[in-house]
């Protein structure tokens, strides 16, 4: 590969490498990491031409020297000039379409421009450049009028006299014109939105690489790793030429089923199974309501086991109704309403906590489900039982003996939903839960670190049979929310959903199905210890911790899944804890706070401190987000998680190395008990928290 990064030649004592701007020019370097990997172009400075920026196709980009003193301006046109070289490189043999090029690379970067943070953007300000000033209009593409962007020809000197629009690159603009961290962030709903400081979004994570933090959050998202952000942005150039030379609807069709093929490769899901793609765990519940509706004709009632562990729009969804106030493909609803099409359904929620947050028994809560289920068949109604395995705080519910006793319910009308989202089972558990007839919903994001907001629900070969052998339909207002291709192409219940595509839903799946894959190289063996290593260190290391309590240790009251063979459902991979302060918890409130600084720079606080202090606070440590548990009986309080991710195992297992498979499990271990001092840090500071 012949792709000369910006500067690596240019290293010379100017003001740009003194000791103020250093860590600037490193932070601007770190984004050009995200910027697409080409063979064979070569990026080239010149100093003999200070001002130049010029795109020699196929071959190189050429730029002066004067763009250096300025990082963010370099990006920029770099980022830029590749793109331009990725969609010229896509082009048949007939390379004299360079206007689309143009267009591509113009609106490629004025999205990155866009999500650059406002300290960046700042710098740009006062300058006075072509490609700047068309970038700050930020005006969206008009293909009518080409004339408007013919001075980006002079970009790559092809003056072509007759420029012509071609009907066909409409759709493949729209779609694929995007940086594939815009991708991942797209097709979602507002929580993937990122600030314009920290570029986080809503779970503390980013939608391109974030290494300089210590991430164990994979109970709630997880910043894209650099390795499946290389993989999912070169789909992106494959999905460009292969639009271009095929229809552009034939080949995200394929690459459509190709990822359900992938999905299914990576967790030996038997091919009679189908697989539904959401953008999220909460559109599988709409999905599911949906499903069931298709199934029975009967009223129904959906059993929700852990509804206090769920996601917070689950109960929303099931009932049918709108859970946010846009939906993934960015229709506005209003939240709450229900949406077209649903039968009246009811809910009944059955929370893993009593009211004093006292966590219930095993048995009482198989009672509790076996009771509710009991009532609803007396009634004569449908039932969708939606066990847990596992909760965002790592437990599992109802029993296996309990669904066994519902046999003794005569002519029980039900479907069994396993909320597998955190997806802390092996291939073996989910083939077991779809052999039973039991609907599995998954997602990509939790334990194997894909980025948020890729859920797929799998639905077994009897459940499949049923959608077949009816004529229903799914609800109408689904439209807004669900792409035909994201559906069993073959269930004709789904024929009236559009022909358009999620992209975001596509890319952040890929992301995620690389994770799984990388994850299954290492051999059991050393995963296994792998795990056991890490999860044994995390657990001693909170309750070795004064400041810290956990809430964890009572698992045999609760799950359910003994076992002596090692797997996922059988040990603790998510570890929630209290924060004391004096011996005294903090307020959710608080906790809260606690999370936020954690996963910052804290280091201006820290100006008169130790190098060492300051390295400690400046740390990001990202984990698992606060959920809201009550303290003893009365104090309202919070939790954060420390969890087990996929990454752990896959990243240590890089060299293929045993000795340094374990050397790089232990340098995640130093990982916990920095996390854990910067804590401590930050509680020896109590007015931070105020």
């Amino acid at each position: 590969m012949k792709n000369k990064i910006l500067i690596e030649n240019q290293y010379k004592r100017t003001r740009l490498f003194e000791k103020e701007n250093v860590n600037y020019l490193v932070r601007v370097l770190k984004r050009f990491n995200t910027v697409p990997k080409i063979n064979n172009i070569n990026i080239i400075t010149s100093e003999r031409k200070p001002d130049l920026f010029k795109i020699v196709p196929n071959k190189s980009i050429r730029i002066g020297s004067s763009f250096l003193d300025k990082p963010v301006l370099a990006l920029i046109y770099l980022r830029y000039g590749i793109e331009w070289q990725l969609w010229y490189k896509a082009l048949s043999e007939d390379k004299s379409d360079t206007v689309l090029c143009d267009l591509a690379a113009l609106e490629v970067t004025q999205i990155f421009y866009n999500l650059l943070p406002k300290e960046d953007k700042e710098k740009l300000k006062n300058l006075d450049y072509f490609l700047i000033d068309m970038i700050k209009k930020n005006e969206e593409l008009n293909t009518k009028y080409l004339s408007k962007y013919k001075e980006l020809q002079h970009f790559h000197r092809s003056n072509n006299t007759e420029i012509v629009f071609k009907e066909s690159w409409g759709p493949i603009l729209e779609n694929l014109a995007k940086p594939t961290e815009y991708l991942l962030m797209s097709g979602g709903d507002l929580r993937l939105n990122i600030d314009e400081y920290e570029l986080l979004n809503k779970y503390g994570c980013r939608p391109f690489p974030r290494p300089e933090a210590f991430t164990f959050a994979s109970s709630t998202a997880t910043s894209v790793s650099n390795y499946a952000f290389d993989k999912t942005d070169k789909v992106r150039s494959i999905l460009i030429q292969n639009s271009l030379k095929q229809d552009f609807k034939i080949a995200t069709l394929e690459f459509s089923e190709l990822l359900k093929s992938n999905l299914r490769k990576s967790l030996s899901i038997d091919n009679d199974s189908q697989i539904i793609f959401s953008p999220s765990g909460t559109d599988s519940s709409l999905q599911i309501a949906a499903i069931t509706q298709i199934i029975s004709n009967k009223e129904i009632t959906h059993v929700l086991v852990a509804s206090d562990e769920t996601g917070s729009g689950i109960p929303t969804a099931l009932k049918g109704r709108h859970f946010e106030n846009t939906t993934a493909l960015d229709h506005p609803v209003k939240k709450g309403d229900k949406i077209e099409g649903f039968r009246e359904i009811d809910l009944i929620e059955i929370p893993l906590r009593d009211q004093n947050g006292v966590l219930k028994s095993s048995n009482l809560l198989d009672t509790e489900v076996f009771t509710a289920i009991s009532k609803t068949h007396d009634l004569g109604r449908h039932v969708v039982l939606h066990a847990m395995d596992q909760s965002k705080l790592g437990y599992q519910s109802p029993s296996e003996k309990m669904i066994q006793k519902l046999q003794t319910l005569d002519k029980l009308s039900i479907q069994i939903i396993v909320d597998g989202s955190q997806l802390r089972l092996d291939p073996t558990d989910i083939q077991n839960y779809l052999n039973k007839g039991y609907i599995v919903t998954i997602t990509g994001s939790k334990y194997f670190t894909g980025p948020p907001y890729c859920g797929a629900l799998i639905v077994p070969k009897s459940v499949s049979e049923s959608i077949h052998s009816v004529k229903n339909t799914i609800p109408k207002g689904l439209t807004d929310y669900y792409h035909h291709s994201d559906w069993p192409t073959s269930w004709l219940c789904s024929k009236d959903l559009s022909d358009g595509f999620n992209y975001g839903s596509y890319m952040r799946w890929n992301a995620a199905i690389v994770e799984m894959n990388r994850y299954f190289k290492t051999p059991i063996l050393y995963r296994n210890l792998g795990i056991e290593m890490f999860c044994n260190f995390v657990e001693d290391s909170i309750k070795d911790a004064s400041f810290l309590e956990p809430l964890f240790g009572d698992e045999t009251k609760i799950n359910t899944y003994n076992s002596e063979k090692f797997g996922l459902r059988n040990i603790r991979t998510i570890f929630p804890f209290f924060i004391l302060n004096n011996k005294e918890v903090l307020t959710n409130e608080k906790v809260k706070k606690l999370y936020l600084l954690l996963n910052s720079d804290i280091s201006d606080h820290f100006p008169e401190s130790s190098l060492e202090i300051i390295r400690l606070a400046a740390q990001k440590c990202h984990i698992g987000q606060a959920v809201d548990v009550k303290y003893g009986n009365d104090i309202h309080s919070a939790v954060l998680r420390i969890s087990l991710g996929a990454r752990v195992i896959s990243e240590s297992w890089v060299n293929r190395d045993i000795s340094i498979f374990f050397r790089n499990i232990e340098m995640q271990m130093d990982q916990i008990t920095v996390i854990i001092k910067k804590i401590e840090l930050i509680l020896n500071n109590a007015d931070l928290l105020n």
